[in-house]
């Protein structure tokens, strides 16, 4: 049990990490924070690649 309770916190993590690198590069924050939730640590590389937005 404390091994899924750890799991779910790096997952919480990753989304939070996505979220606020994205938004810092200009890039669409919401859309990554939603690939931190769904490959979790895997995103976090892809983040740092992201464009910026067209405004």
């Amino acid at each position: 049990m404390p091994t899924a309770y750890a799991l779910v916190a790096l997952n919480i993590l990753c989304i939070y990490l996505c979220y606020q690198v994205a938004a810092n590069r200009n890039a669409d924050a919401r859309f990554w924070g939603f690939m931190g939730l769904f490959f979790g640590p895997l995103a976090l590389p892809f983040v740092f690649l992201a464009k910026a937005k067209d405004k």
